[in-house]
């Protein structure tokens, strides 16, 4: 048995549009396994019990890569996160079928080749790279349409919580309500303030990480699309910590570098949103794991 753990990702972290994503602590584990039958899939809805699973295509994806035959194979799937809230749930399942098949036929794909393969299920790095490599990452398609991605570390002074609705934003409706250009002054704040959040991050500097996070890509224009987005952030700011907006939202995640000014715009936020999950989370630095084991018996990770 196969066992594949993927971290949920944060993508954008405000002013990184398309660029930039951020592994979090919020897990899905997908077990893969030999099977009598062609195909059995348990832990999703019954429509997706099929070959239209996005972790079964994926799995076909990274045989077909390794020229490998496709397994009869039974898939469970045990996730707590939600699809159509920003936080990667799509990539999730890109990850784990990916590297499910390269587990089975002998680890055989490699860490860049995981990137392109994910990278062309996605359509863009910016989810698929965190979920794989782990903690902070800016990544982009070259003139090849190829990956590159650089990683950064982000300090451990840092707290994030994740205020996750009991509504979603369907990535559709969040790119339509994006301009289609920006002005010189636009653009340059925006390379600017994307820059100044990589290293703030990376350090911890809260101050910095507040005066970074201010978009004009995007955030401005989704933020139509959650009705409690100016709660949220109130809530955030009374505590001198900075939200931004997770992927398309509508989760919206605050940054904080102090521990009990993470717990108490937890506390309030449940207190003010008691239907939504509320989550504190730190960053995860590992990305995608795997762990083969037969008959209770862990063989390797």
């Amino acid at each position: 048995m196969i066992k594949i753990k993927v971290p949920a990702t944060s993508a954008n972290v405000g002013v990184g549009f398309d660029c930039l994503g951020l592994a979090v602590s919020y897990y899905s584990t997908i077990t893969f396994d030999k099977s009598s039958e062609h195909l059995v899939i348990t832990g999703s809805p019954k429509e997706f019990q099929n070959e239209d699973n996005l972790v079964y295509q994926a799995f076909v994806k990274g045989c077909s890569f390794l020229d490998k035959p496709v397994p009869n194979v039974q898939i469970d799937i045990e996730t707590n996160v939600p699809v159509a809230r920003g936080l990667g749930s799509s990539s999730i399942c890109v990850v784990a079928g990916l590297k499910a098949a390269s587990v089975w036929y002998d680890d055989g794909i490699s860490v860049d080749q995981l990137l392109v393969l994910a990278t062309e299920m996605e359509g863009h790095p910016d989810n698929v790279t965190p979920a794989i490599l782990g903690g902070l990452c800016v990544s982009f398609l070259d003139d090849q349409n190829q990956p590159q991605v650089i990683q950064y570390h982000v300090s451990d002074k840092l707290h994030f919580v994740a205020m996750i609705p009991d509504y979603e934003v369907s990535t559709h409706a969040a790119r339509k309500v994006l301009p289609t250009s920006m002005s010189y002054a636009d653009v340059i704040h925006q390379v600017s303030h994307c820059a100044a959040m990589t290293k703030a991050l990376e350090i911890g500097d809260s101050h910095m990480i507040h005066v970074a996070c201010d978009d004009r890509m995007h955030e401005p224009y989704r933020a139509q699309l959650i009705p409690d987005y100016s709660q949220a952030k109130n809530i955030t700011e009374q505590l001198g910590g900075t939200m931004y907006i997770s992927g398309s939202g509508s989760t919206m995640m605050a940054i904080t570098a102090d521990e009990k000014d993470a717990d108490q715009i937890a506390a309030n936020a449940k207190a003010a949103f008691p239907r939504w999950n509320v989550r504190k989370m730190a960053v995860d630095s590992t990305g995608v794991v795997s762990e083969v084991s037969e008959r209770g018996k862990v063989l390797h990770r």
